[in-house]
């Protein structure tokens, strides 16, 4: 997939990646992550990265990234610090890398089992209602003294900013990982 063919401007992406590894070459392979992983956290628009690793040799590595949209996505897949890591990789891939791109919250619901399937829509649905919910009642409850404190951040935009902003993080970053993570088999039957 080239970059220019990623789907979904304007949203939460996510790519899910696939490297099946010759045997015997994984410490290689794990390597080469200690060093890619760094260099894609601080690139722009980065959200975060997931390794999948395999439980069999016959296996591929899965590698779940999260951008603020496509355009930093495209930007991160045609960058030369990338390219040049993966031209680096290549020889000891079993066969080329394959692609996914999730929109959107999907990326929440990407199975962390190789070969699982996502959840069906109205589970992520209620399980995003039910983790957002109580959010939209607690961090506001939380923030009123610093809105107290500082008339500034009391006032429109200001407030729903910084609200919105305490939500998205506390989601994608604490929340929704570990709910998905307690919750999948629930999710997946």
């Amino acid at each position: 997939m080239t970059p220019s063919a990623l789907p979904h401007p304007n949203e939460l992406i996510t790519l899910v990646i696939r490297h099946l590894i010759r045997p015997g070459l994984a410490p290689a392979y794990e390597a080469w992550l200690s060093r890619i992983m760094p260099i894609a956290h601080d690139f722009p628009g980065h959200l975060g990265t997931q390794v999948i690793r395999p439980t069999t040799a016959s296996e591929p590595y899965t590698i779940v990234i999260r951008f603020i949209d496509s355009e930093h996505l495209n930007a991160w897949m045609g960058s030369p610090q990338r390219r040049a890591l993966i031209a680096e990789i290549t020889p000891i891939l079993a066969s080329p890398d394959t692609f996914e791109t999730h929109p959107g919250a999907a990326f929440w619901f990407t199975p962390s089992v190789v070969g699982s399937r996502a959840p069906v829509r109205w589970k992520q649905a209620l399980l995003t209602l039910l983790v957002i919910y109580p959010l939209t009642v607690l961090v506001p409850f939380l923030l009123h003294p610093l809105f107290d404190a500082v008339p500034w951040f009391a006032t429109q935009p200001q407030r729903g900013l910084l609200v919105t902003l305490c939500m998205v993080l506390l989601v994608v970053y604490l929340i929704m990982p570990r709910m998905t993570r307690w919750l999948a088999g629930w999710l997946t039957r």
